[in-house]
């Protein structure tokens, strides 16, 4: 009798056994090795299913498992790649809102005058420049702005020198010199005289040539008076191949830039249909890691249908937008507004493109199926471009479209428009560090009213339903989140005082404006902007928590890492043994 319940109770226990291994194989089951799995940190997913979790795998560019280092760990197989975290912090990778993406790389080769303090200090630049210069070659620069001066230059007209003074450290060699908002140029005499400007040049239309007390040219061009110098004038042409070539290696110094910054997607505010192609020839031999969500400042019909493409070379191309300039920028008093700026009485600033014409443009947006982004900072051109919108969107409104138009930058804006962006759907794609480097200068321009009222009015736009976006429109800007969320989540320009606080975002806020709201604004919300499930494993990993630390802190933040794909583009360099 013993030995039969001895027998009966072994088979039991090995029945047990064998439903136990069998449950946990069913919780457990073996699962594909992962190419890239991350673990051992804080990754803030933005997903409410699982808002956080310590580690993630990714397989085929795609997220396949999120949750505790122990729970991942099955997906680790002898060729899988591990980045230990060590507890740093993880988020969706940023997509940079609206910037120009050439633009960033063609700073790489010019004058980078972005952190210029005086008017002196860019003619030193330029008389450097010339003399390793060809005889007539160009000299080009980017990123001054006269409010960023510790003086004003003596003689000045409304704030900004006159040319003689480059004119006596550059005779022979032509001189343009871009305002950091690109609303504004200054030439040289040389430049003047290969491109006909005269005292008697009439402005353009949108434009305007600021003259002196006697009538002649100071050296400034306003908005599309710019236009007048061409740089290709009096110097020698490069061959189509060599011009190629210099594309391929701007956009190469670009993608370089912008995956060091831990950007992952970029919108850019405006290419042509032959830099398109150049894009896609970069991703088609493989020398393009950041994805690209482009703008178009054409509006040829047939073009538009040929170039419109969604998710070119795995999801590295999209360019289904047209970017058209309502306005100028405020800083070179270009921003156009309802009423007068408060120091500068005379203008009300400058209409770049006529209404009517954007209206025209509307059409032919919503006829090819492409996004409409209007540049419009001042409350005037806000105002025209959402009525503009209300109008096509009434007039199209039986198509029941999802149209996801935008207003770039929506910097001021007038009380009674700023619910009509929430009414009206359109999307507010503002730049936060653009709020702290033009405090300064916002409430001299506008009078206290005006700037407490509608100066990005980021909450405002938010209570009002309005998506809000972020950004830097570099090279106006670095192109650096980091430096853009601080501005958002604290306002605090550069001499510490707070720009109207009460409009500050959250740090979980910030973070959505520089991840799945960017996505939204681009129809891509399903594939990133959040670290969930069957996304795009696009992911940046950062040396310190800026959810967290104190804000000052969160300028020291750098970028371990930037994933796109899965596959790391980018990592920190290591200091070397023994560097403090």
């Amino acid at each position: 009798m013993r030995t039969r319940n001895t027998f009966v109770l072994t088979v039991l226990s090995l029945a047990a056994a064998v439903i136990a291994v069998a449950g946990a194989a069913q919780q457990a089951p073996t699962v594909r090795p992962a190419d890239l799995v991350l673990r051992g940190g804080k990754i803030v997913t933005l997903d409410a299913a699982k808002p956080e979790v310590q580690a993630l795998a990714t397989r085929n560019g795609a997220i396949v498992a999120l949750g505790t280092n122990a729970e991942i760990a099955r997906y680790v197989g002898p060729a899988t790649q591990v980045v230990e975290l060590r507890g740093r912090l993880a988020i969706p990778g940023f997509i940079e809102g609206h910037a120009h993406f050439f633009g960033i790389g063609e700073l790489k080769i010019q004058l980078d005058l972005m952190a210029t303090k005086s008017w002196d200090q860019i003619v030193s630049m330029v008389a450097n420049a010339v003399e390793k210069a060809k005889p007539g070659q160009w000299i080009i620069g980017r990123g001054w702005h006269q409010e960023k001066w510790s003086s004003t230059p003596q003689p000045s007209v409304e704030g900004f020198p006159t040319h003689a003074s480059l004119d006596k450290v550059s005779p022979n060699n032509p001189v343009v010199l871009t305002h950091a908002s690109g609303h504004a140029s200054f030439v040289n005499a040389k430049a003047m005289e290969l491109n006909g400007v005269t005292a008697a040049t009439k402005s353009p239309e949108g434009g305007e040539i600021l003259h002196d007390k006697d009538g002649n040219p100071t050296g400034l061009l306003r908005e599309r008076a710019s236009r007048l110098i061409d740089t290709k004038k009096g110097t020698p042409q490069l061959t189509p191949a060599e011009a190629a070539d210099l594309e391929r290696r701007v956009l190469e110094f670009a993608d370089r830039e912008v995956i060091s910054k831990g950007i992952t997607s970029l919108q850019d505010a405006g290419s042509s249909f032959s830099l398109i192609d150049r894009v896609k020839e970069m991703i088609d031999l493989g020398r393009m890691n950041v994805r690209l969500w482009m703008m178009l400042r054409e509006t040829d019909p047939k073009r538009l249908a040929e170039t419109r493409v969604v998710g070119y070379g795995n999801n590295k191309l999209t360019v289904r937008a047209i970017k058209i300039t309502g306005d100028g920028a405020l800083g070179s008093r270009g921003a156009w507004l309802l009423e007068p700026y408060s120091d500068s009485p005379q203008s009300v600033g400058l209409p770049t493109t006529p209404v009517a014409q954007m209206r025209v443009v509307a059409q032919t947006a919503v006829d090819t199926g492409y996004q409409l982004c209007i540049h419009a900072i001042g409350d005037r051109a806000n105002r025209e471009v959402l009525n503009v919108f209300e109008e096509a969107f009434k007039k199209n409104a039986k198509n029941g479209k999802d149209m996801r138009w935008r207003v770039e930058h929506a910097q001021h804006i007038n009380a009674a428009d700023i619910p009509r962006f929430g009414q009206l759907g359109v999307i507010a794609a503002m730049q936060g560090v653009h709020c702290t480097s033009d405090a300064p200068w916002v409430t001299p321009r506008l009078g206290a009213q005006r700037a407490e009222e509608g100066a990005y009015v980021w909450q405002k736009l938010m209570k009002s339903g309005a998506v809000v976006t972020n950004g830097t429109d570099a090279p106006v800007e670095d192109v650096d989140p980091i430096a853009s969320f601080y501005a958002t989540v604290t306002r605090k320009a550069a001499n510490g005082e707070v720009f109207y606080g009460d409009q500050k975002m959250s740090r979980l806020e910030a973070l959505r404006s520089y991840t799945i709201n960017n996505a939204f604004a681009a129809f891509e919300e399903d594939i990133k902007g959040t670290l969930s499930l069957g996304k795009l494993a696009d992911i940046t990993v950062l040396t310190k928590d800026i959810m967290t630390i104190p804000d000052d802190d969160i300028r020291t933040a750098k970028v371990a890492y930037t994933i796109i794909g899965g596959k790391i583009a980018y990592r920190m360099p290591v200091a070397p043994a023994g560097a403090k």
